[in-house]
């Protein structure tokens, strides 16, 4: 029997395949090391390969497709129905073999190198803002042990330890002004590391047209840009712009059933980064809003006068997702809307 779709369990070392015919019947079920797993596929002819979007896969999909194989990378989530009982990579590899065919599965895009190069930017940029946040959580809370509050903002933590390293230090005993000391070179270091991805990303968004484009939506900086190019590549893989706005998790949960409409609170599924820069951006666009009402287009003000202030900022960045899959399809620059 000749294999015409593969089910490919991803690990580190040992992957698990499992391969059936056209009329669903098994041809095989095997352990394959890695060092052999492209050879193992190299003999075969071209089949339909899918495999679950985790660690690596965009790396064994690339490689995959180079040998003339449909490759189709899902959610895990959607796989998971289709384990029928245990936990083994057989298992594993027979559930994504019968979730790859189904005709109403969801794939995810394969990413190219030099987006998940630029990704590897934004993620370690993130790592290093939460890593500052810890460590200027770490001095305002030392010092308020002895006695000083620092005003919001890490902005004035930067400052504070600029100051305590210049040698103007609270009166508070050696030891922990030593200590201090060294949270503050690592917040200062922190700090430079910061700078130095923004302006990386910033120069790549700025080279990139799209980036570029994206770049003329109000709320929407180079660094959202560039995650939005990055992570969504070609937005024609959704058909709507509403679509994307789901796909972010910026969409009601719903709940409807017996005819009756229940809508709950966003799904918040998909990928936390983008919906984070999104909101982010429209709450700093909401906060422009009230120092320049003259600026701000009719319903953006509506909104922003006749709901709370986290639901309009949501409701912006479900709105301005649709805008980037219209002028992401399109092509088009864009425009400032009239009502």
């Amino acid at each position: 029997m000749q294999v015409k779709t593969i089910g490919l369990d991803l690990a580190k070392d040992v992957f698990q395949v499992h391969g059936v015919s056209v009329t669903g019947d098994k041809v095989f079920n095997k352990k394959i090391k890695r060092a052999k797993l492209l050879e193992f596929f190299e003999g075969l002819p071209p089949c339909v390969v899918g495999m679950e979007a985790c660690g690596s896969a965009h790396h064994w999909g690339r490689e995959l497709s180079k040998l003339g194989h449909d490759v189709r990378l899902m959610p895990a989530t959607y796989v998971k129905p289709y384990v029928k009982r245990g936990k083994t990579d057989a298992v594993d590899a027979e559930a994504i073999c019968e979730a790859v065919g189904r005709p109403t599965m969801r794939f995810v895009e394969i990413k190219t190198e030099d987006q998940q190069a630029l990704l590897t930017a934004h993620r370690t940029r993130e790592l290093i803002v939460r890593q500052r946040t810890q460590v200027s959580n770490m001095i305002r809370g030392m010092l308020r042990e002895f006695g000083y509050v620092l005003p919001t903002g890490v902005e004035a933590v930067v400052r504070f330890s600029k100051s305590h390293l210049e040698g103007d230090q609270p009166k508070i005993p050696e030891l922990a002004n030593g200590v201090l000391g060294t949270l503050c070179y690592q917040l200062l270091g922190l700090s430079a590391r910061i700078e130095g991805f923004s302006k990386l990303i910033e120069s790549h968004a700025r080279r990139d047209a799209n980036a570029r484009r994206l770049m003329q939506v109000p709320g929407i900086g180079p660094i959202t840009a560039s995650a939005i190019v990055a992570t969504v590549g070609d937005a024609k893989q959704f058909k709507t712009g509403r679509d994307l706005a789901a796909w972010l998790g910026l969409t009601p949960l719903n709940k409807s059933s017996g005819g009756k409409e229940r809508l709950g609170r966003i799904t918040k599924k998909g990928d936390h980064y983008l919906r984070k820069l999104l909101i982010v951006g429209m709450t700093s666009r909401a906060l422009m809003a009230k120092l320049h009402p003259e600026k701000v287009d009719i319903w953006t003000a509506r909104m922003l006068a006749g709901k709370p202030v986290r639901l309009a900022t949501v409701a912006m960045a479900n709105k301005t997702a649709r805008v980037i899959w219209a002028m992401l399809t399109r092509q088009e620059n864009y425009r400032q809307p009239i009502t």
